[in-house]
């Protein structure tokens, strides 16, 4: 099972960024995907999370109104819109894969992980 995100880059406060992720090694549906940032110095914090159906999802206080999690079971990907981008939400960002079928917000509770993706916003 593989995990891989791109989409991250550079970009100004009040931008918009979408982040893509790619699960290879099984099928997107039979899991729920997670999206983490981690900036450094800090611990890795849940962003956002969404069901294997792509029914349910879930988010963090601070991304709520601002990122959308969803998934297109055609070409196996799962993305995070992220609008209105802040400083804060500087860090690098990973993407995870949970075999079991209920969204939780720990790290700890996904067992495949991509490399990350650094994701940049100037004041």
């Amino acid at each position: 099972v593989h995990v891989l995100e791109s989409g991250g880059g550079l970009v100004q406060a009040g931008a918009t960024l979408r982040l893509s992720c790619v699960r290879s090694g099984g099928t997107l549906g039979s899991y729920t995907m997670g999206w983490f940032r981690q900036a450094p110095g800090m611990e890795r914090e849940f962003v956002a999370a969404i069901s294997w159906s792509g029914g349910d999802s879930r988010y963090s206080d601070s991304v709520r109104d601002r990122f959308t999690i969803w998934r297109d079971f055609a070409v196996n990907t799962v993305y995070l819109q992220m609008n209105n981008l802040k400083p804060e939400d500087t860090a690098a960002y990973y993407c995870a894969a949970r075999q079991l079928s209920s969204i939780e917000t720990r790290a700890s509770d996904y067992d495949y992980w991509g490399p990350g993706t650094q994701v940049t916003v100037s004041s």
